[in-house]
């Protein structure tokens, strides 16, 4: 059995809007094993992406603590929780957020390259990741140039260069139709069962949930376990 990569205890979150106080995460407690992957679903509001937000040092909690491979982030400095954020952890949303000015292959190889790696060694890993994602020869086309699912393609490998342990998705396949989405969902739970990665999916799309080997639903500030997985996507690739 894998040892525990994330360890969530107690954790509380709200958000105050004049006198009227929401109580968005509700003393959630949980773990996720090492290299295994968890979708968590939920209507719209339920607190899903602030969870994620956590988990990723974007959001701070308001009670509990939260602990990635060993290091407890609840109370790190803004600094450090940039560290974290840069070392530990890929980042993949809805929209991809690539720089418009750089190619495919320089928007991978910049987080790297920014980490501190050697220009040559970053490209090199940027090329050989977008060659994993099927697009070798897009690598030096504009985010204008290519389509949804090939942008979502290039985030994944963006999320990937720094070699995090913890890869979080939030609505990764929203914005793309069933293909595309199917193409996305295939390539991101395939490279992190193929590189070890622990990944954390939040989506709407049951048809990704069901890839995932653990289920979760957040419904009223808690979260709840659900049926397991996984199921091959319907499209086979």
């Amino acid at each position: 059995m894998s040892d525990p990569l994330v360890v969530v205890k107690d954790l509380i979150k709200d958000y105050t809007s004049g006198t009227e106080t929401l109580h968005i995460l509700r003393g959630i407690s949980f773990s996720i094993l090492r290299g295994t992957s968890v979708a968590v679903s939920g209507q719209s509001g339920s607190g899903k992406s602030t969870f994620l937000n956590i988990l990723g040092g974007l959001d701070r909690c308001d009670g509990g603590t939260v602990e990635v491979a060993g290091l407890d982030i609840t109370d790190l400095s803004e600094s450090s929780l940039s560290g974290y954020r840069r070392d530990r952890v890929g980042f993949i949303f809805q929209f991809h957020y690539l720089l418009k000015d750089f190619t495919a292959l320089e928007n991978v190889m910049l987080p790297a390259y920014m980490a501190g790696m050697k220009k040559r060694t970053a490209l090199e890993k940027a090329r050989a990741l977008l060659e994993e994602v099927r697009l070798v020869e897009r690598l030096d086309h504009f985010p204008s140039a290519l389509s949804g699912g090939e942008r979502q393609r290039v985030a994944v490998a963006r999320a990937l260069v720094n070699d995090p342990d913890l890869i979080l998705a939030d609505e990764p396949t929203g914005n793309l139709d069933p293909d595309n989405s199917a193409t996305v969902a295939e390539l991101l739970y395939g490279a992190a069962e193929k590189w070890g990665k622990t990944l954390m999916v939040v989506t709407h799309d049951e048809t990704v949930a069901r890839r995932a080997l653990y289920r979760y639903t957040l419904e009223g500030g808690v979260l709840m376990a659900a049926e397991q997985g996984p199921e091959p996507l319907a499209r086979q690739l």
